[in-house]
């Protein structure tokens, strides 16, 4: 037998590798399904991951209800009334709902993205290059929540049903941080310490999501010198109105399982295929389907666009801020004490060019949604044609990201 041909390597589970003619005889499903063939292996694998992204589906609404009855509860003030000296009883909400769009919402439903970097970074301890995974994942992961979870987004609302944002502040600040993290990452990567992530430069990635909670709740409050100075039209006192509240009977749900994987199903097997390193398309698809599904549901059942839209934009905001700044803080900070020596970026230019066409790109799809507020009077819905056509551009969007990327680390441009 000729081993430079035939190699075979026997692997943990009893399979085998063929070496010589590229063929993989790993099993994942059950052990017999190597003697099965190529094409049907494929089918079942595909059943399985269709029945993942169900599963995160489900696990994402209840995440959604169980986000709702957090941010219901209240806690009781007694007070003095001067004039008449009663007692008088208040129940003040303790969420602030622009804190609760950040940190329970967009972290929440980001936390896949997170856990994936994070979980690279601590396999990667003692190496002096940062893993793949991790920053290639999140970077696809930002383009399909910006553009194919606002495409979903603007078509949800009924026909001639429109939602728009009711705090322009508020998005304005969380809009600034999403692009300023984007650009940050650049000066990171490309100016300051070209291929080299500092200590520091680590550290102040993750800190800024601290300014962005401050920030954001500071304009909700209308903080003097903090704030912009734009009026806003209030919120309901229920994060989502009675009459869509989480509901007993599952068949009467306003939307199913199945219905919001159907939605937007197809958008998600390319997101990661620019990816500087390895990342799994699969992965990357999986970790941002909580943020589609998420969304979603927020543009159906709330009155406001402000958590669907929030959603989105503070995603972009954690991904970068905590789905990058973390694992960065973890192996720069063991790669100083242990050798004194900053962690090294493979192939960033890659991952520049990608954020640089990102970057553009979104302007684009801000500039429609501004575009629609100031001539339709909101952000989501309104008459079906334009909510269609909307949808297209949006996803065009996508498409252009995807191809200039792929097309950039393949070499082409």
């Amino acid at each position: 037998m000729d081993p430079l041909n035939n190699s075979t390597t026997r692997n943990i589970h009893g399979g085998s590798n063929m070496v010589g003619n590229g063929t993989c005889q790993l099993y994942l499903l059950f052990h017999d399904e190597t003697e099965l063939g190529n094409g049907f292996r494929g089918f079942l694998y595909f059943v399985a991951l269709a029945y993942c992204f169900i599963g995160l589906s489900a696990i994402t609404a209840r995440f959604f209800r169980s986000m709702e009855n957090v941010v219901k509860h209240t806690r009781t003030v007694e007070e003095i009334d001067p004039c008449t000296n009663t007692k008088i009883v208040k129940h003040i909400k303790v969420w602030n709902y622009t804190i609760a769009d950040i940190t329970l919402l967009a972290f929440g439903t980001s936390f896949p993205q997170i856990s994936l970097a994070t979980i690279d970074a601590i396999r990667n301890l003692g190496n002096l290059y940062a893993g793949g995974l991790g920053p290639g994942t999140l970077v696809g992961s930002a383009a399909f929540d910006l553009f194919p979870i606002h495409a979903v987004c603007v078509v949800i609302p009924k026909a001639g049903e429109l939602k728009k944002i009711s705090d322009l502040g508020v998005w304005l600040i969380e809009l600034f941080w999403s692009f300023w993290a984007y650009i940050w990452l650049y000066i990171t990567l490309e100016v300051w310490t070209p291929n080299v992530i500092t200590l520091w430069e680590a550290s102040l990635t993750v800190l800024q999501f601290g300014l962005l909670l401050l920030h954001a709740y500071a304009q909700d409050k209308r903080w003097p010198y903090l704030s912009l100075p734009l009026s806003r039209s209030e919120r309901p006192d229920d994060w989502v109105p009675a009459e869509t509240a989480p509901y007993k009977d599952k068949n009467t749900a306003p939307y199913k399982y199945s219905e919001i994987l159907e939605d937007e199903y197809g958008n998600g097997s390319v997101v990661d295929i620019f990816s500087v390193h390895d990342g799994n398309r699969a992965l990357a698809a999986g970790t941002s389907w909580p943020d589609l599904v998420a969304s979603k549901i927020a543009a159906e059942r709330q009155i406001t666009a402000d958590s669907a839209i929030a959603n989105i934009t503070c995603s972009n905001s954690v991904n970068i801020y905590i789905g990058i700044g973390v694992p960065w803080l973890i192996d720069t900070l063991y790669n100083f004490f242990a050798y004194n020596k900053p962690l090294k970026i493979e192939n960033a230019a890659g991952l520049s060019f990608s954020l640089l066409v990102f970057f553009v790109t979104s302007v684009g799809c801000i500039g429609v949604l501004v575009f629609r507020r100031l001539t339709l009077g909101a952000e989501l819905g309104g008459p079906k044609v334009w909510a269609w056509v909307t949808c297209v551009y949006f996803m065009l969007l996508w498409l252009i990201f995807v191809v200039l990327s792929s097309l950039r680390v393949s070499g082409f441009i």
